[in-house]
């Protein structure tokens, strides 16, 4: 299975969500030694991105492939990976490592196994991290992730040698060359943060706000998704809905597309906590983290506490640009040279390891967390030991078109309820 200098490097990427998809397969082209193969799965669910939004992440693969975790683990018994990426939500990573570790058991060799995640970490720091650990390499995003990692694998007496720094593979794109006076405002909208109708729209108002006291100022509002698409995270109070409201003048509109392509145009990106504000700072971009809500965990924008960005609509009305502390902005991984030779050099050895690879040892088991574990793993329709529970879900074949009808006819129904129902719902509850 180890890869030699002919022979491609075989990876499998196993996503529930564009964004994932796109931190997966960036970090599988940046970590394989010598020339990858990379073959693409989608876990099934209520995120399993839509056509379009592949097409707007711009990352390509040799195949393509919509899976459920257990269809995902008869691939893997089969064919010969050299490297597998998981690209989930933890309680994904965790059932996909006990299910894997069943199915590997018999076999000579396995592939590597690498997991982290797609931007920020600001909430269920333990949480996250534990259901991650027993992959072979636990990707860290900057040096104080992997600092803060380490710390809690050690802590609770886990084995803290997999955490290896990296950076976040989508960092990219020219350095910003923009005079003083910002041309083009973006902000970046998060579908969950905030999550409050009230919260959204003051920031919707606020931004529309700006693009009247600023007529010369091209002022757009980037998401993330259209309606009817999920992303990472369940959007229940669109801005494409509540911007139907406002009397927006002519220099405000809405975009979407790749981050990356809007950033190039961008002289000040605001947002409350997004991972674009990142990408934005590796780009020397002036960039805003909002505190109009306050600055609270909830929101992720602590993370920044020390960046030099934290700034209010007022400011920015008033002409304020945030300078970017270089020390603060060191620690973050932004630097992106040289960032995953660590992790290439640590996948390459373990490939060239002589006997194989041992078996994949999560924290998480029977003994650590009976009360825990097994439902993590019944939500993926697999059983305490990790072998698929009776009438777990497997359609190995490409689903006809009736099939395809409903189970995009369900999806949308599922979205509807998130976005419409649900919120009505909440407010009688309210009354």
């Amino acid at each position: 299975m180890s890869p030699s200098t002919t022979k491609p490097t075989r990876i499998a990427v196993l996503a529930d969500s564009d964004t994932r998809w796109k931190w997966g397969a960036l970090t599988a082209s940046r970590i394989a030694p010598g020339t990858p193969l990379l073959d693409g799965f989608l876990l099934r669910g209520r995120s399993t991105p839509t056509v379009r939004q592949l097409a707007e992440v711009g990352v390509r693969a040799d195949s393509l492939k919509e899976v459920t975790a257990v269809e995902f683990l008869r691939t893997m018994a089969r064919e010969p990976y050299d490297v597998l990426v998981l690209s989930l939500v933890g309680g994904g990573v965790q059932a996909l490592l006990h299910g894997l570790r069943r199915v590997w058991e018999d076999l000579p060799e396995r592939p590597v196994v690498v997991t982290g995640y797609v931007g920020v970490v600001y909430e269920k720091l333990a949480d996250g991290l534990l259901l991650r650990h027993g992959a072979d390499l636990v990707l860290a995003n900057s040096r104080q992730d992997a600092e803060r990692f380490r710390a809690v694998y050690e802590g609770v007496g886990a084995d803290a040698g997999p955490v290896t720094e990296v950076a976040l593979p989508f960092l990219g794109g020219a350095p910003y060359a923009g005079g003083h006076e910002p041309r083009t405002v973006v902000f970046a909208a998060q579908p969950s943060v905030p999550d409050s109708r009230r919260d959204r729209t003051y920031l919707l108002e606020r931004l529309v706000r700006h693009a009247r006291l600023h007529p010369e100022r091209e002022v757009l509002l980037k998401l993330r998704s259209r309606p009817g698409e999920h992303t990472t995270h369940i959007e229940e109070l669109p801005y494409q809905k509540l911007a139907q409201r406002f009397d927006a003048p002519a220099n405000f509109r809405l975009v979407y597309g790749n981050m990356g392509e809007v950033l190039d145009g961008t002289d000040l990106l605001v947002t409350v906590s997004s991972t674009a504000a990142l990408e934005s700072l590796h780009r020397k971009i002036p960039t805003a983290v909002l505190t109009d809500l306050g600055i609270r965990e909830t929101l992720g924008n602590h993370h920044f506490i020390g960046s030099g960005c934290l700034a209010s609509w007022d400011q920015l009305d008033a002409g304020h640009l945030p300078a970017a502390d270089p020390a603060w902005v060191a620690r973050q991984g932004l630097a992106v040279d040289g960032a995953f030779d660590a992790a290439r050099e640590r996948v390459a050895a373990l490939l060239a390891k002589p006997g194989g690879r041992a078996p994949l040892t999560p924290y998480y088991t029977q003994t650590t967390a009976p009360g825990y574990l097994p439902g993590i793993l019944a939500r993926h329709h697999l059983g305490p030991d990790g072998t698929p529970l009776p009438g777990a879900p497997v359609h190995d074949k490409e689903p006809g078109p009736v099939r395809q009808i409903v189970r995009r006819a369900a999806r949308g129904a599922y979205r509807h309820g998130v976005q419409r129902v649900a919120p009505v719902i909440r407010r009688m509850g309210e009354l």
